[in-house]
């Protein structure tokens, strides 16, 4: 396991913060994205996907993590640059984690006993591989 999953298990077990704040505030402290902890709170909403069941927090943090690191000014007029950056974390997200909503991967992955720790750590998986992929780490 890496120092970043670990990091991201620390957040998730150890802290008790949902999926899309264990991957934030882990990125956070391991990348050193300079994010302060009153705008970590702005990804307590994101858990559950949306706690609907949509898109799961864990990407939306990883989404978080890119932009913080890629963009530049404004993304609208960045988009052809970074649009297939986020493809790449998307995609790494499918192939890990077999889809990208909750309602669809919490079946896979969700036990009583550890919750959704192992999506949270796939996810986190696949941010740190796309991170590598686009030659930010």
């Amino acid at each position: 396991m890496t120092d970043f999953l670990k990091l991201v298990e620390h957040y998730f077990v150890d802290g008790y913060y949902n999926c899309s704040e264990a991957i934030i505030r882990a990125a956070n402290e391991y990348y050193d994205l300079k994010i302060s902890d009153d705008d970590l709170l702005l990804f307590g909403g994101y858990g559950g996907g949306m706690f609907s069941g949509l898109t799961c927090g864990s990407l939306v943090a990883g989404v978080a993590v890119l932009s913080k690191m890629l963009v530049k000014e404004n993304a609208r007029k960045e988009k052809e640059e970074l649009r297939p950056m986020f493809l790449k974390l998307i995609r790494n997200f499918r192939e890990i984690l077999g889809g990208t909503e909750c309602r669809e991967i919490k079946p896979k992955y969700y036990t009583k006993e550890k919750a959704c720790l192992k999506t949270v750590l796939l996810a986190a998986e696949a941010l740190e591989k796309t991170i590598v992929e686009i030659g930010q780490r």
